[in-house]
């Protein structure tokens, strides 16, 4: 069985790097053997679909083509399956084996240790154990959302995908068709940046608002990708990170220590209270509803006004 299935594969790869143009899936059933045996058009869409996500796996870069009768072709372009010789230095095969190992703790650490295998094949120092511990960095990103791995594929393939997103400030989920772009780790919370097909702009979703399942869509994107994604900046300015202005409040005493951190004063007021000034920018009503009955919002009244209205969403919901 194992046998067959590597033939199978070969033989698709070979069928999507030897053709001019894409391939629709009749076509390829047609030109392998093995998926003329398939039983049943389920039976081989099974197949096949498997064997493309294999041949992925290993490095493939198969793309999806749409022709003008709505047929999804297959083709793997070999200007797009060439690489050029690798050479890495001790230094750059120990920095690698580092970032390989910020996977070992997610779903993605198979394919870092496949990464790291095709490397050494490549010109990998021998000498260098990628895996080695470095002093006492032992990097980590945690991976918890479900969504994450759909998203990720779906960035890597350039596919629309839909999900019902909760805002901060929404009694309810609502349904979202992006077109994904990238995903980064910021402050601990995993974010998407796409386009949002609804409201035809950028936006940046919080994996951990995302609620039910990811589902892909079939089409090409509608907006064009741009060559930089600046999630971390975007999600920074959200967070007041780029405040230009003060806001009040009064904090809980012995609480709240990452507001306390960012205070520009602090001064008790006696009975378990502190008045603090922290810098106010854009999202810090969404910071300050997470420390519940710790804070209470003194000025401007905006502010306030945004924090209550979250904290009646958050009890409606």
């Amino acid at each position: 069985m194992a046998i067959a299935k590597a033939e199978r594969l070969m033989n698709l790869a070979l069928c999507l790097l030897g053709t001019r143009r894409p391939l629709s899936k009749r076509e390829l059933r047609s030109s392998i053997e093995a998926y003329l045996e398939a039983g049943s058009d389920d039976s081989f869409n099974r197949m096949f679909e498997r064997d493309k996500d294999d041949l992925r796996e290993l490095g493939l870069v198969i793309e999806t083509v749409e022709n003008l009768d709505g047929e999804i072709g297959y083709q793997a372009r070999r200007d797009s399956n060439r690489l050029p010789p690798i050479a890495l230095d001790a230094e750059e095969a120990a920095a690698l084996g580092l970032a390989a190992k910020v996977w070992q703790q997610a779903r993605l650490a198979g394919a870092a240790s496949g990464a790291l295998q095709k490397l050494r094949a490549a010109g990998m120092p021998e000498d260098v154990d990628p895996y080695e511990p470095h002093g006492a960095l032992e990097p980590r990103i945690p991976v918890r959302e479900a969504s994450f791995e759909p998203l990720m594929l779906a960035c890597r393939d350039r596919r629309p995908v839909v999900f019902d997103y909760r805002k901060a400030n929404a009694p309810r989920p609502e349904q979202r068709q992006v077109e994904p772009w990238a995903l980064e780790c910021w402050r601990g919370h995993w974010y998407l940046a796409g386009w949002d097909r609804d409201r035809e702009a950028e936006r940046v979703f919080r994996l951990s608002r995302i609620t039910g399942k990811v589902r892909s869509r079939a089409g090409r994107f509608k907006a064009p990708v741009p060559d930089v994604v600046t999630v971390r900046e975007t999600v920074a300015s959200w967070a007041g990170e780029t405040a230009d202005r003060s806001a009040l409040i009064r904090l809980r005493a012995g609480a709240g220590y990452p507001l306390r951190a960012k205070a520009v004063s602090v001064r008790d007021l006696g009975d378990g209270w502190d008045e603090v000034e922290i810098p106010y920018g854009h999202g810090l009503d969404a910071w300050l509803v997470e420390f519940g009955p710790d804070v209470v919002v003194l000025e401007p009244a905006e502010l306030r006004a945004d924090v209550v209205e979250r904290l009646r969403a958050v009890a409606k919901g």
